[in-house]
């Protein structure tokens, strides 16, 4: 399991949120209320927990991360399985192999002393995502997915996804300047093209609990504008699948109903977040979480720019230019490039240069925004 987005970000959001712009002044008591994410795993994937504190909608930094805790999954039968710290407020184990008859709960020792529970709840077990696709609409690539459970077992669904694109830069820098000279970049130097991430940003739920059938069909996503760059040549998403009980389905609604649909008088009131985790050693304690126990399903998919629609190009995200410089001798030490320049090509020709373009890095150098080494699972090339 992945956790793919900050629990404690949209926490703030709900917790600080209004109406109406308002500016309360110098605020003396941060809530500091521990935030807990994670999935309990049974098979053998990983299981990744992690805790973090809110901080104030003001503060600089939007993570506080729960570091040096001591956390454990525990059953009913009192068998009790260590999740080791990593690192980040992330605690994981590798595969806990777990009994699925049975019931888990998991168990949190703060350093500040506090100690913290999660009700005992049933494992639920994922069936597979049968497809992962997308729509093509006048101005945007709808992914979707669907899947169904022949047992009619599960009907409460959650999805996360990891999204990976090849974008390029603006312009192809041919050269480096070795400060003397305008030397040919090797194609290990090649700052064009390069491979970005990006996390799933809100919550995706579905019920098929008032369906005479246990089948999600085209359960949108996210929604891709034919301008993004993800899209201009080559992406990929990585759909997770979770099955959840009737009272995870309703912590994860409420949950989405205040981070995300929030706004307008005539707008979804914040409603409370009740979690099933809980401060043992001082009830009035508050704690924001759902520990869940699942197996997670997976499936990727490839999508290449020459399948969609050609009247889609991609808007870059900054103004870039070029700019000429004739007066330098591309063979003296004259040549070395203010810091925001990067040389792209010759003025006239190799053999007669006449001089240099150049741009800014934001425009000629991918790594500022992405890496070039291509990922591990990249199939399309």
């Amino acid at each position: 399991m992945t956790v793919v987005f900050g629990l404690s970000s949209l926490v703030a959001l709900i917790l600080y949120g209004c109406q109406k712009l308002y500016n309360p002044g110098p605020v003396k008591n941060t809530p500091n209320i521990l935030v807990v994410e994670g999935v309990i795993d049974p098979s053998t994937d990983s299981t990744i927990i992690k805790l973090s504190r809110t901080v104030h909608v003001y503060a600089k930094t939007t993570v506080a991360p729960e570091l040096g805790a001591v956390v454990t999954v525990e059953d009913d039968r009192n068998g009790v399985y260590p999740i080791p710290e990593i690192g980040g407020g992330s605690y994981a184990f590798p595969g806990l192999q777990l009994d699925i008859t049975r019931k888990y709960r998991l168990r949190i020792k703060t350093m500040d002393g506090q100690e913290y529970l999660s009700d005992l709840v049933p494992v639920k077990v994922t069936p597979p995502i049968d497809s992962v696709g997308y729509n093509i609409l006048r101005d945007s690539l709808q992914i979707y997915v669907s899947t169904h459970d022949p047992n009619d077992n599960t009907h409460y669904y959650r999805w996360s996804f990891d999204e990976t694109w090849m974008f390029h830069a603006y312009y192809y820098s041919q050269y480096i300047s070795t400060g003397y000279s305008l030397l040919e970049r090797s194609i290990d130097q090649q700052i064009y093209y390069c491979y970005t991430s990006d996390y799933s940003p809100t919550i995706v739920l579905a019920t098929s609990a008032k369906l005479a059938h246990d089948v999600i069909y085209e359960a949108p996503l996210t929604l891709i504008r034919g301008s993004s760059e993800k899209i201009e040549r080559e992406y990929s998403v990585l759909v997770r699948q979770y099955a959840l009980t009737s009272d995870a389905s309703t912590y994860w609604t409420n949950l989405k109903r205040n981070s995300e649909q929030l706004g307008g008088i005539f707008g979804v009131q914040p409603s409370e977040i009740a979690g099933n985790v809980h401060c043992i050693s001082n009830p009035a304690i508050p704690v924001i979480g759902y520990v869940g126990a699942s197996t997670v399903t997976t499936k990727r998919i490839y999508i290449v720019n020459n399948s969609l629609p050609e009247r889609w190009q991609p808007v870059y995200p900054y103004s870039c230019s070029l700019k000429a410089d004739t007066t330098a001798d591309i063979y003296s030490d004259l040549i070395e490039l203010p810091p925001p320049m990067l040389a792209t090509d010759y003025i006239g020709s190799f053999f007669d240069p006449k001089g240099y373009y150049a741009t800014s890095y934001e425009c000629a150098d991918c790594t500022l925004r992405g890496t070039t080494q291509q990922p591990s699972y990249w199939i399309l090339r």
